[in-house]
């Protein structure tokens, strides 16, 4: 059965019959970036307000395509293996050109981790276990539903929030305001942000259906399409016989005449061969990819769709969400303790400015490929296209999205290199470890993993010890000073208590 969507309860906010005090943190935007942050900063005792002017998780799938790094920080964030659990885990992907298939490929050929490649899982569902997560800090989320955010004065030292309601308007305060509350962001707009980058002249039909069927638990995309000729689609397998399918349309489709049943019915019908089915939800969207030029404004910072948009082939924009979250949480939460400076939220900036660059650049290419933007793009798709029918060196060149990856720091963060399977900035490699797995030994806090190596002294930190076969494939012998957020801050071959001190230091914003 389809998702049951039930509204979440309203109150009356405390503001509007007395002054409420300053609050640590305002989150704005309760979809899948905004309950995530306050559960990050719940985990390690720092408070928020979650304002929403809806009360219902997201209508239709929307963001589906979670990736294996995303799932490793919803674990670390208390959801992550029940996401699995309802989710339809996949890691193969079959590229066709016409009816025949030229290309495929796994996306985790080797054993050795806890979560998958990637999940199908709509979004509602992803919201819907992030609300019920949140209801385990009744003292550290306070999550309010129909408060809309109506106006926003930005200071060097903090916030003031004009809050509208069914009961009427009242003012908050806050130390910080986090605005994840999407593309189309109000917080953005009453700051008078906007994006830098590309709109794309293509639009392309989404569709969620209910649909029996038999379908391997696969991704498939096609180029000219039988059953759509001279375009692109694909076809995604969701839980609840629910199936993903995207068809592209052409710039000069009309979006709103485009998403009458009418006209999208006959589409469908074409591509499922005839099999009964119902629509569940219909939607179209432009390719663009944009992002602001800084995330951070004085005590306000963009996260998610509201900081950065990306194409959707390649599933980077919810999975690029999650990953601010990820870099901007612990930072955040040292900076409300006092244990560091708001120099260090501006790591946040420049991280994850990085890190959306990268999905922006991936974007742009696959929408090039799949919308040649001249002729000659045009004969370059064609010739791959034909080429990898028989030869196996074309068929990594056919680009319907790169799926998302972890992203690395590796040059960004200071440190001495060492020779070895990861650097310094990479996001730690799962791996077995004992009767359970490494990253849920790590996360939430600085720790010291030792692989094949002694620490002499530690300087207080929780060390991590690792043996065996894939432990040293996949990181080396030598001693790794590892972040919050699971990404490798130094590492060494036998490290001093002066070469922790001095890492911990720079990861801290302190050098």
């Amino acid at each position: 059965m389809p998702f049951d969507y039930k509204p979440f309860p309203y109150r009356r906010a405390p503001g509007l019959d007395a002054t409420e005090p300053t609050h640590p943190v305002v989150i704005v935007g309760a979809g899948p970036i905004g309950l995530a942050m306050a559960v990050d900063l719940a985990t390690q005792g720092v408070r928020s307000v979650l304002l929403d002017d809806n009360d219902v998780v997201s209508v239709g799938s929307r963001a589906i395509c979670w990736a294996k790094r995303t799932l490793e920080i919803f674990d670390r964030l208390g959801v992550g293996e029940r996401m699995v659990e309802k989710g339809v885990t996949w890691q193969v992907g079959r590229l066709f050109d016409g009816e025949e298939e030229v290309f495929s490929f796994d996306l985790l050929p080797e054993e050795g981790h806890k979560m998958p490649a990637f999940i199908n899982l709509g979004q509602y569902y992803v919201e819907q276990y992030l609300v019920e997560r949140c209801h385990d800090f009744p003292d550290l989320i306070d999550l309010r539903f129909k408060n809309r955010v109506a106006s926003v004065t930005n200071g060097t030292e903090g916030v003031e929030i004009e809050v509208e309601t069914p009961d009427g308007p009242y003012t908050l305060t806050a130390d910080w305001l986090i605005a994840c509350d999407g593309a189309r962001s109000p917080v953005r707009g009453m700051l008078g942000l906007d994006f830098a980058g590309r709109v794309f002249e293509e639009r392309f039909l989404i569709a969620d259906i209910v649909m029996e069927a038999d379908f391997p638990s696969e991704r498939w995309f096609w180029f000219n399409p039988p059953f759509h000729g001279g375009q692109t689609a694909l076809l995604h397998k969701q839980p609840d016989n629910i199936y993903r399918i995207d068809l592209q349309l052409g710039w000069d489709a009309d979006p709103e005449e485009e998403k009458k049943p009418e006209n999208v019915i006959p589409r469908i019908e074409k591509a499922v061969g005839g099999r009964p089915f119902e629509l569940d939800w219909v939607s179209v969207y432009t390719f663009q990819c944009r992002r602001l030029e800084k995330f951070v404004h004085d005590r306000v910072v963009f996260v998610g769709d509201s900081a950065h948009v990306v194409s959707p082939f390649g599933a980077r924009g919810g999975n690029g969400g999650i990953h601010d979250v990820d870099n901007l949480g612990w930072k955040l939460a040292a900076v409300i303790k006092g244990e560091a400076t708001p120099e260090l939220v501006a790591t946040y900036d420049i991280e994850r400015r990085h890190g959306a660059d990268e999905n922006i650049l991936n974007s742009t290419r696959a929408t090039n490929f799949l919308s040649p933007p001249n002729a000659a793009s045009g004969l370059f798709r064609d010739a791959v296209l034909d080429l990898a029918r028989d030869h196996a060196f074309a068929r990594p060149l056919i680009n319907s999205g790169r799926l998302s990856r972890p992203c690395t720091l590796a040059g960004l963060l200071p440190g001495e290199e060492r020779a070895g399977p990861v650097r310094v900035g990479d996001p730690c490699p799962d791996a077995p470890i004992g009767n359970g797995w490494l990253l849920d030994r790590l996360g939430g806090r600085f720790v010291l993993l030792a692989v094949e190596r002694g620490v002499d002294d530690p300087m207080g930190l929780e060390v991590v010890e690792a043996t065996g076969e894939t432990m040293l494939n996949r990181y080396g012998p030598g001693v790794f000073l590892i972040r919050p957020d699971q990404h490798i801050a130094a590492s060494w071959d036998g490290p001093t208590p002066a070469d922790i001190r001095t890492a911990l230091d720079r990861a801290m914003g302190r050098a």
